[in-house]
């Protein structure tokens, strides 16, 4: 198996998607064999290739005030990987993005998140994420819609049900998109719920880093 740097060079190289996407392929991610927290999104919008840095743009502001840590603290390799179900911008559709293209997570992010170890945490952002994850750990539990599977948050980690012995745990969450901004007013727990316990455990994990 590829080291980690081996590996990064290959998936920057990658342009499985060239033929599909609207621009040139420029894959953004960000791995670290000593991250403690792992950010699985969606995929980079169009700011964000810009930028060429993950989750540059407003979506990024709030989930670093969903999380309660700086924009430096982000961007910490060694404390945080981000890991987007693909890695390249997939073009305007007409409500939003496309979705991230399935070639990109089944070639690349079982072999990535083998160098990953020491994960404790992982942000499941929006529905991609979710189910791309619940599809690969049973024990994981998904409710019908993405508001129940959100709100169910506690239970979404069935480790009494046949745990397959890892130690992470998995938290669902709502894109960060403005786009949902409708979503977050309508549901007004998000915030005075979760939000608490979010930051409560994203400290938790960067004070072992």
């Amino acid at each position: 198996m590829a080291n980690l740097q081996i590996l990064t060079q290959q998936v920057r190289q990658c342009d499985l998607c060239s033929a599909k996407i609207p621009l040139p392929p420029r894959p953004i991610f960000s791995v670290n064999a000593n991250a403690k927290i792992l950010i699985a999104g969606q995929a980079p919008g169009i700011v964000t290739h810009e930028k060429y840095a993950p989750f540059m743009d407003k979506s990024g502001a709030r989930l670093r005030d969903w999380m309660g840590i700086s924009e430096a603290q982000f961007y910490k390799q060694q404390h945080i990987a981000i890991l987007p179900m693909a890695f390249c911008y997939p073009g305007k559709a007409k409500d939003g993005d496309f979705p991230p293209p399935k070639i990109c997570a089944a070639t690349w992010r079982k072999k990535l998140l083998a160098h990953m170890p020491n994960i404790e945490l992982c942000l499941l952002i929006g529905k991609y994420a979710i189910e791309w994850h619940v599809n690969e750990h049973a024990y994981l539990r998904k409710q019908n819609t993405l508001t129940e599977t959100v709100k169910d948050w506690q239970i979404f980690n069935r480790k009494e049900n046949g745990c397959d012995g890892e130690h992470i745990e998995y938290i669902p969450l709502p894109h960060p998109s403005p786009r949902n901004n409708i979503w977050l007013k309508k549901n007004p727990w998000f915030e005075q719920d979760i939000l608490p316990s979010l930051r409560k455990k994203v400290r938790y994990a960067l004070q072992k880093c």
